[in-house]
């Protein structure tokens, strides 16, 4: 990583984690009763406050951008751009956060960490009983964009930082905000704090049930939770799976088939099983000067830069064939630059994908998915049929990199309905990540006790399987 150059201002030494308001100047305020005034006393107004406040956070969406202007945010291990954000207890890891703000200025951007459940539902517990210091901790890292035509200052910062010490295990939401206002509020992320007590185990195998067999994966696994009560595992312990670092459609709720002493079996035939898919679509877009394979043309202005891919097709009829991926996620890369954070450019870039036979799918939404769209279904990332072309078209803003990508149809009159356009085969290679969480009678929230890791190809294919 290049030189980071550090910019504060003046105000940097002093810390307002709270907006001012006016009710919490006031000794008392009034209130009409039976038409006379009488005083009631500035602590209940604070507490209505405060109740809203919590009403409000308990509403909040773990994994959203509430301002268009912000751009490319990544979040992981240090070093690591395909890894999900765990930090683990007492230890020397640390997380990067970076992301871009379009409007090229500079902020005073600040972050939270908000204590969750293994459901990702805000804890009502005081921060201060989950953390060490600082609750609060200003972005002071960022620097100018340089070298491309998109104009952003790029915002970065390692967590934890200096004087702040998690000391509770368990999910917790990063809340990047303004001004020390949270309710300002810019963007949330997902983070776990990981108390590696249960050593997991497992193997992905092709499930029984014939339907299933040449088109899902099934998980199972072993978890060893010594020292730890397991009078009654199927309520003190809860299960998530991840396929590809998703949580748009992660299992959850699994309960063990076994329990043997301080051992958990987990072997369902149908409770832990995932549609396989196929090797993710790729688009390289780490030069814009050089154009990549799937670049049909590029119009090159002044100030931006737009690039029409060649269009796409449903593959869900083609045998399926191997070759490495990214299974979904993208890479902040350059091949011209030095630091490709802040200074690689953004493209708008257009995506197509054919109708077969130029006749749009029946009673279907067709959306752009990977990482590059969070796994967001909404009006930003659904396609639109053009009946000229026989065409499902969409843009995307996009910063340099490698990216990964598919299309996935939903149902209009059940949009739990999904399916990939790419069709399933059991071969594919998936990376499947077990959060195991861990709640006693006496505790007030979910403890994350293990992580375990999966893959399913042990083998070392060709091109071809």
């Amino acid at each position: 990583m290049g030189k980071v150059e550090i910019c504060r201002d003046v105000q940097d030494g002093y810390f307002f984690p709270f907006s001012e308001k006016k009710e919490a100047q006031k000794s008392f305020a009034t209130v009409t009763m039976k038409g006379q005034k009488k005083p009631v006393k500035k602590n209940i107004i604070v507490l209505i406050i405060a109740f809203l406040f919590t009403v409000t956070a308990f509403a909040q969406d773990p994994d959203a951008v509430y301002k268009d202007n912000i751009k490319a945010i990544r979040f992981h291990m240090y070093g690591d751009q395909g890894s999900l954000p765990v930090y683990k207890m007492n230890s020397t890891d640390q997380l990067e956060l970076h992301f871009d703000d379009l409007d090229a200025n500079v902020k005073s951007y600040y972050y939270t960490l908000q204590l969750c459940d293994y459901d990702w539902k805000p804890v009502d517990i005081s921060p201060f009983l989950y953390t060490k210091g600082f609750t609060q901790q200003r972005i002071a890292t960022y620097r100018y964009s340089s070298i491309a035509l998109t104009r952003y200052t790029h915002y970065q910062a390692l967590l934890p930082e200096r004087g702040t010490t998690l000391t509770m295990s368990g999910n917790y939401m990063l809340k990047v905000f303004l001004d020390g206002d949270i309710s300002k509020l810019v963007f949330t992320r997902r983070m776990m704090v990981l108390d590696q007590i249960a050593s997991i185990g497992g193997q992905v195998v092709q499930p029984f049930t014939p339907q299933l067999f040449k088109t899902h994966q099934k998980i199972m696994f072993t978890a060893n939770i010594k020292g730890l009560n397991t009078f009654s595992a199927a309520q003190q312990v809860k299960v998530v799976i991840l396929q590809n670092n998703r949580w748009d459609n992660s299992l959850k709720d699994i309960k063990p088939t076994f329990v043997r002493g301080s051992a958990l079996e987990y072997n369902m035939e149908n409770n832990m099983v995932f549609p396989a898919g196929k090797e993710w679509r790729w688009l390289d877009l780490r030069s814009f000067r050089l154009q990549s394979d799937r670049v049909e043309r590029a119009d090159y202005k002044k100030n931006s830069t737009d690039m029409f891919l060649f269009p796409d097709a449903d593959r869900s009829a083609q045998r399926y064939v191997y070759f490495r991926d990214l299974n979904g996620m993208y890479l902040v890369e350059t091949y011209e630059t030095i630091n490709p954070y802040w200074q690689g450019d953004f493209a708008t870039v257009h995506f197509r994908l054919a109708a077969p036979n130029g006749i749009p799918f029946a009673n279907k939404d067709i959306y752009l998915a990977g990482q590059l769209t969070n796994y967001e279904f909404n009006d930003k990332t659904r396609m639109i049929y053009n009946a000229e072309s026989g065409m499902y078209e969409t843009s995307a803003y996009l910063k340099q990199g490698y990216y990964n990508y598919t299309y996935i149809a939903v149902d209009k009159e059940n949009p739990a309905v999904r399916r990939d356009l790419e069709g399933d085969y059991w071969e594919t290679e998936n990376s499947y990540t077990i959060l195991m969480y861990y709640k006693s009678f006496t505790d007030r929230t979910d403890q994350l006790i293990g992580i375990g890791r999966i893959n399913s190809r042990t083998d070392q294919p060709g091109i071809s399987f």
